[in-house]
């Protein structure tokens, strides 16, 4: 426990919001690889918060107090890149009336971020490759070397490997790059995450915005858990602002968020196998099938004790004087001790907690109910 709480207090520190398995090992990651010089290469869709983890490995490093520079190689024209990131004298192009330093230069002694990195030009991913082996590049223009210590973190929504395949990327970069490879997951892939990101945005839109905001309705919770979130976290953050502005003081209601969400599907409904009344809420649904599952559980186990008891009378009866020994033990039924489901509930899941070491993902798949419903009810019985 002592541990978790450590790794919660530097993940609340570096602004990594989560609490999913995926988010806790890269958050082990990075505390293992920022201390290193070790170039590391991250990957994941876009929006899922690349910039935030290149952060926190800045911010862990021995280069904290130095420039953490990012560079988007997608957004600057193939012509001039090489520029931007390595200088040019002056003269060396068109337009080239003094010298200027590039972003390696800059970024001397700290870290440099080169997003979108395989939208580099080949001829420009040979110069990265000798600043990665060497520390060494010359500027445009200009046949002196210049040395730099940088570290160089990369990010990409692509896949470097087919690009290697394909000719589309020097196979020497890809496997220095990836020294370390850092695999950011989509927001629907770690959905136990998005009430906590929902509660740090709000908070942090009503103070830039200062806006009075209302909340959501549990239905309008229930959509945004539901929902695929195409654009990741970026897009999560997107579509609050959005909603909260022209909620003007109101509670959003899950018609107002589906009409804001431009990928919205209407869920498929899945037919349970045990029977379930229609017309209530997911969270009254799981626990239905739940408690259906412990009542159907319970009276084949009762079935199986009295079949049990029936086969030891007719085993004993011709031998044992038709005494029954039987290893079940059985009571009446006004021994048995009545618990209010509440209880029974919040002592199933805390035994659930420390069997899965706190891994609320497996303890939400155990149980057969929903992170998001899981992740409530941890809040409601105090067992964070």
């Amino acid at each position: 426990m002592a541990i978790l709480n450590k790794y919660k207090k530097i993940q609340e520190e570096l602004g990594i919001i989560g609490q999913s398995e995926q988010i806790r090992e890269l958050v082990e990651l990075i505390i293992s690889i920022a201390p290193t010089n070790i170039s590391v290469l991250i990957t994941g869709e876009s929006g899922t918060g690349k910039e935030v983890f290149t952060k926190a490995i800045h911010q862990l490093s021995p280069r904290k107090d130095k420039s953490l520079i990012s560079v988007n190689c997608g957004a600057i024209p193939e012509g001039i890149l090489e520029s931007e990131l390595f200088g040019h004298e002056k003269g060396a192009f068109t337009g080239a009336v003094a010298a200027k330093k590039g972003y390696f230069e800059l970024a001397d002694g700290g870290t440099i971020l080169l997003d979108e990195i395989g939208e580099m030009p080949l001829q420009t991913q040979v110069k990265l490759l000798r600043v990665l082996e060497t520390g060494e590049f010359m500027r445009v223009g200009s046949g002196e070397l210049w040395n730099v210590n940088v570290r160089v973190i990369a990010a990409t929504n692509r896949d470097l490997g087919q690009m290697v395949k394909q000719a589309l990327f020097r196979k020497d970069l890809y496997y220095r790059l990836k020294a370390v490879a850092m695999y950011i997951p989509p927001l629907r892939e770690r959905r136990e995450d998005i009430p906590l990101l929902l509660d740090s945005f709000v908070e942090e839109i009503i103070s830039k915005e200062k806006i009075e905001f209302a909340g959501f309705t549990e239905d309008a919770l229930e959509t945004l858990y539901h929902y695929s979130w195409p654009g990741n976290v970026r897009e999560l953050r997107n579509f609050l602002e959005t909603i909260m502005i022209l909620a003007r003081g109101q509670m959003v209601t899950s018609q107002m968020a589906r009409e804001h969400l431009s990928h919205y599907e209407e869920p498929i409904e899945v037919s349970p196998t045990l029977p379930m009344p229609i017309g209530i809420n997911v969270e009254e649904a799981e626990r239905e099938l739940v408690y259906k599952a412990l009542v159907s559980l319970g009276m084949e186990i009762k079935e199986m004790k009295g079949l049990l008891v029936q086969f030891l009378e007719r085993f004993n009866g011709p031998f044992g004087g038709g005494r029954v020994y039987s290893p079940v033990e059985t009571r009446d039924s006004e021994d048995i001790e009545i618990k209010p489901l509440d209880e029974l509930e919040r002592e199933t899941i805390e035994k659930a907690l420390d069997k899965y070491r706190g891994n609320r993902r497996k303890v939400a798949r155990a149980l057969n109910i929903s992170e998001r419903t899981l992740y409530r009810k941890i809040k409601e019985y105090d067992l964070a």
